[in-house]
């Protein structure tokens, strides 16, 4: 039986990587393979994840699979991918573009860099197949497709099946059940994401269109990223805004779950994406999409939001407007979003993409 080695640099709770990792295991070990999680930092409690280094233990054969995830620069990675005597899949999630983060976080500069200039090498180890988040990202990474490798858009497995079967918290449903339009932001707090922008869009919809609403911005801030985080609150106080822009900093399920619940509006304005699960978990709930379309964001949404080509503080302001004050509107964006994610990104949909890509390239049976 072909054993599958699923590795990447780190493992933990939320972390979209992680969970297209942990994923991919379940759907092979489901599927009946032999499948193993490897990873240098763990923090999730299932399932048993090994160390990179065992990983030449459990790899036999020239017919075993190794599985890399590619997200940041890791040269242990690189190395297996260049030393195993077996079949290679990568998986790529798109590596931020370190500008980002110049003159804000080193580590997170030399990580983003050191991840990009290894796309070079994942491209010289001429693996077996290459899978990408995307469409935006599988083109990155293999350009024109002339280099002769195969590659498959395969989304990222996610959370939202465990998202939707709990309970959303009692407490954020009460206290936020006032009346205001609630637009909400879901992803991690770092420069990429486009806060700032964020920031203005909200400010014209509250100046020009309606003065009872609010932002939730939900998602783990770094202190690595201080200076970041406290530019942003600054520029939220030099608008008056305190009282109605809302850190919720990381969240449990359950109060993930309420926030979307009490959503009118998903709004978006990040730079850089590669997939952007959040905008699959708001398709899941039927939450109308406003978003800038940058990088990845078009082909994540598709026609199920409204996605402009600007990051235009009052097109998008007068987007959300529409949306909130035309209930057919709202509620026919919402069901386009819930089929889409139905026919396209559910974790069932995902599982047959994964396996339908392994066997047209021979890598399973």
């Amino acid at each position: 039986m072909t054993r599958i080695a699923i590795c990447t640099p780190d493992l933990e709770s939320g972390d979209a990587v992680s969970n297209d990792a942990v994923g991919m295991y379940q759907a092979l070990t489901e599927g009946g393979f032999e499948a193993r999680l490897f990873a240098v930092n763990t923090r999730i409690t299932w399932p048993k994840v090994y160390k990179p280094e065992s990983i030449k233990d459990f790899i036999k054969n020239t017919h075993d699979l190794l599985l890399y995830h590619h997200s940041v620069g890791w040269d242990i990675g690189i190395h297996l991918l260049q030393t195993l005597q077996c079949r290679k899949v990568i998986k790529y999630h798109n590596v931020t573009p370190p500008k980002y983060f110049a003159g804000i976080a080193e580590n997170y500069f030399i990580a983003c860099q050191s991840g990009r200039a290894q796309l070079k090498d994942l491209l010289t180890i001429k693996g077996d197949l290459y899978l990408a988040d995307s469409p935006y990202s599988l083109r990155e990474l293999l350009g024109d497709g002339k280099k002769g490798l195969r590659g498959a858009v395969v989304p990222p497995f996610h959370h939202i099946d465990r998202l939707k079967g709990i309970e959303a918290d009692d407490k954020i449903l009460h206290r936020f059940d006032d009346g205001k339009t609630n637009l909400l932001m879901v992803g991690r707090v770092v420069p990429n994401k486009g806060h700032f922008a964020l920031v203005d869009v909200f400010q014209t919809y509250q100046c020009k269109y309606n003065l009872n609403s609010r932002l939730f911005v939900v998602g783990k801030e770094d202190p690595g990223l201080i200076s970041y985080t406290r530019s942003l609150r600054s520029k939220v106080r030099e608008f008056h805004l305190e009282n109605t822009v809302l850190f919720t900093g990381e969240t449990s399920d359950r109060a993930l779950k309420a926030y979307y619940s009490i959503a009118d509006v998903f709004v978006i304005t990040s730079f850089h994406e590669g997939f952007c699960v959040p905008l699959v978990e708001a398709m899941s709930m039927k939450i109308p999409i406003v978003a800038y379309g940058s990088t990845a964001v078009p082909d994540t949404v598709g026609k199920a939001g409204f996605v402009w080509e600007e990051c235009d503080p009052e097109l998008m302001a007068a987007s959300i407007d529409r949306i909130v004050r035309h209930k057919p509107l709202r509620s026919s964006l919402g069901e386009m979003g819930f089929r889409r994610y139905q026919k396209e990104f559910s974790n069932d949909r995902i599982k047959d993409c994964l396996f339908e890509s392994l066997r047209k390239t021979n890598l399973i049976e």
